[in-house]
């Protein structure tokens, strides 16, 4: 008897609606699996005949032929386990056909029928309910975060008995409820503050007008100097996480299992500190069939690298596309995969290889042409792309022995926002453009200076030997300036602080 199933196969962070075909006939004991699987959907047969005889199910005896379609569609993982189980118990007519024709399932099994967690549960619902599947029965740890796609009806099962007893109807369950009163309840609510760090209100400054703005920045200090701190921190002024953003989100990190157990959609904005041994794959994605990298991770949130001339610089230079797109593609010879990555940058380096370079307390052991070959190792076009160069001191005590907290992210976060709705007001509400993200002619419509502004700018350029990308930087950051500070107009002033914010081009490390 012929069985026909809807399932789902992952690709990057999509997912693409796969039908399973199970045909048991008289004949020698054989069961042969075909349409492109991978070495994880092979093996599944023995887990799948061994789960089946375990709960007491008669599993075909004869031949048996199982197909994964489309053919052309290569198919990883064991999230197909459970679709071939059902499809083998209506071939042998242990279920009628019309019992599961209403749903789509996805679920590994383990050999006692229980059914293991999968990668993908949101974007599979979001595919079944676009592909008009009514009903989808997925492992219990992934139903919270299935179930807040709506329209469609999402059953979470631990074995293959239950995916049985609510097909066959002996079974009455309701739907799993996604909890969203639990959800806006933590959405946007961060266990740190920018109170926590003493002193360092350069920092904080510099570190608001990258949140109001979009902009990239680099931290330059000695070790303990809080530039972690500082990083770790950025999120919380942010501008709240959206349900779109959340949902956009959350679709990476279940796409790479990421996910916490029964979690239904990430609430704060991502933090993603990847150590300086990653490779290049690791850092924008890759694989055979490619998956979500560090930068894609780390969308709608905060990238941190520190120690950033530890990098390799081949995972460094992948960040360029990026940055600048906001998304990074990633080629095979059968296809290419592009995924989102829009994400502040925040590094942190120290000014030498022994770090205090600097340092009036500490003396540095760096010679001129080691330090020149410490920053060699990033290279100008990076730089380039990075809008705010900042030192970050070591804290005096007397800032430390201070009462109370110093400028919080409550403070800073409501300074953001107001930018933020200034930014939205130029380039059109819905659209998610920031003054980082400018293109070039948006910065000469909107970044046009005053005389002193254009004076100050010149000034500059001549004595800094900035590039025309470093020129256009200081014009995106002085802009977001102006808006903290409620100005049309871009003055002296606001392009002066912009020129502050570039500490690596004023070489400030080698004097």
């Amino acid at each position: 008897m012929l069985a026909k199933l809807n399932a789902f196969a992952l690709v990057g962070i999509d997912a693409v609606a796969v039908e399973v075909e199970v045909d048991a006939t008289a004949g020698m004991p054989k069961t042969v699996l075909v349409g492109l699987p991978e070495l994880a959907v092979r093996e599944s047969v023995h887990r799948i005949e061994r789960a089946l005889a375990n709960l007491g199910y008669a599993r075909p005896m004869g031949r048996t032929i199982i197909n994964l379609a489309p053919a052309d569609l290569r198919k990883d993982a064991g999230a197909f386990d459970l679709p071939i189980a059902l499809g083998m118990l209506v071939a042998t007519r242990q279920l009628s056909p019309d019992q599961v024709g209403d749903y789509a399932t996805v679920g590994e099994l383990a050999l006692d029928g229980s059914v293991r967690p999968v990668r993908g549960a949101l974007s599979i619902a979001m595919e079944a309910r676009k592909s008009g599947v009514s009903k989808i029965i997925v492992p219990a740890a992934n139903a919270r975060e299935a179930a807040v796609v709506r329209e469609i009806e999402v059953y979470g099962v631990t074995s293959l008995s239950e995916a049985v007893g609510i097909v066959s109807g002996a079974v009455e369950v309701d739907p799993v409820s996604p909890g969203m009163e639990e959800i806006e309840a933590r959405l946007n609510k961060y266990d740190v503050d920018f109170g926590d760090v003493r002193g360092q209100e350069f920092a904080k400054r510099a570190l608001t007008v990258a949140a109001a703005g979009g902009h990239n920045v680099i931290m330059l200090g000695s070790p303990g100097s809080g530039k972690t701190m500082l990083a770790r921190r950025v999120p919380t002024i942010l501008p709240p996480l959206s349900p779109e953003e959340s949902l956009e989100t959350t679709r990476i990190y279940s796409a790479v299992g990421r996910m916490d157990s029964g979690e239904a959609l990430l609430t704060t904005r991502p933090f993603r500190s990847p150590h300086h041994t990653i490779s290049d794959a690791g850092m924008v994605g890759g694989g055979s069939i490619p998956q979500p990298g560090e930068i894609s991770l780390a969308h709608h949130g905060v990238l941190f690298l520190d120690e950033l001339p530890e990098f390799n610089r081949k995972s460094l230079e992948s960040l360029r596309q990026p940055l600048e797109e906001g998304r990074v593609t990633i080629s095979r010879a059968a296809h290419s995969t592009t995924f989102p990555a829009n994400f502040v940058l925040v590094a942190a380096m120290n000014p030498c290889p022994c770090g205090f370079l600097g340092d009036p307390k500490h003396p540095c052991k760096c010679g001129p042409l080691t330090v020149d070959k410490y920053m060699g190792r990033i290279s100008g076009p990076l730089l380039d792309r990075i809008d705010l160069h900042i030192e970050v001191p070591p804290v005096p005590f007397e800032d430390l022995s201070k009462p109370g907290e110093g400028t919080g992210s409550g403070v800073m976060r409501a300074a953001v926002y107001r930018a933020r709705e200034v930014q939205a007001v130029r380039f059109g509400k819905g659209s998610g453009r920031v003054n980082g993200r400018m293109t070039s002619r948006q910065v000469r419509t909107y970044c046009k200076l005053d005389a002193g502004g254009q004076a100050t700018l010149k000034e500059a350029m001549e004595g800094l030997g900035l590039s025309a990308r470093a020129h256009d930087r200081i014009l995106r950051v002085a802009r977001t300036v102006a808006d903290l500070a409620g100005s049309d107009a871009i003055a002296a002033d606001h392009v002066a602080e912009a020129i502050g914010f570039r500490a690596l081009d004023r070489k400030l490390w080698a004097g």
